[in-house]
């Protein structure tokens, strides 16, 4: 009996010790709208066509003639892939949606997105649509007016949405949280669940 309390205590013990994963984005385990516009390729495509396939997806709002803020966010998510194993990339999904349908169409994207990495995918749709999955995500974005090469900037959120397969925006990546090692830890940590 003295050895069964022995083992009983210790397993207690043990789970009371084992350390909890302390996630380094934002939590947010909001439920993920899903949306469907059009990709780069010009197809129709669901966030849930992603999702069914077990990948996590890393969600950002952007636009092509961004002079800075995009190329940092695609250059980062980037690099979170290079720290990733090459099967836990092949569950890990880019999806990189266009606040700028007016100049940014399929062939625009299909030439600017995956130049920073191979499997990301750009997509757009009507400025309603656009509209739409900005408000479900909560992502800010407005046409102003200035000097640029395209005749407009677009002033817009520069969070990356981290979405689980199970439809969960699980966590939020602000411009502070943007580290691509302890980004692709999450994603790591995420993984194992799915």
């Amino acid at each position: 009996m003295r050895i069964l309390t022995y083992l009983i205590t210790l397993a207690f013990l043990l789970v009371a010790c084992k350390k909890e994963y302390t996630f380094y984005g934002h939590l947010y385990d909001a439920p993920a709208y899903d949306f469907e516009l059009t990709s780069q390729d010009g197809k129709r495509v669901k966030l849930s066509d992603y999702l069914r396939e077990k990948k996590i997806v890393l969600l950002f709002f952007g636009y092509t003639f961004c002079p800075d803020v995009c190329p940092t966010a695609l250059t980062t998510m980037a690099e979170v892939m290079k720290n990733l194993n090459e099967k836990e990339r092949e569950r890990v999904q880019v999806l990189f949606i266009s606040v700028d349908p007016e100049r940014d169409t399929p062939q625009q994207l299909k030439s600017y997105v995956p130049f920073f990495y191979p499997t990301f995918v750009g997509l757009t749709g009507s400025p309603k649509e656009i509209e739409k999955t900005a408000r479900e995500y909560k992502a800010y974005y407005r046409k102003v007016e200035g000097e640029s090469k395209g005749g407009y900037l677009i002033d817009h959120t520069a969070t990356i949405y981290l979405i689980t397969p199970d439809r969960k925006i699980k966590l939020l990546y602000t411009p502070a949280k943007q580290d691509p090692k302890k980004m692709a830890e999450d994603i790591q940590y995420l993984l194992k669940s799915f």
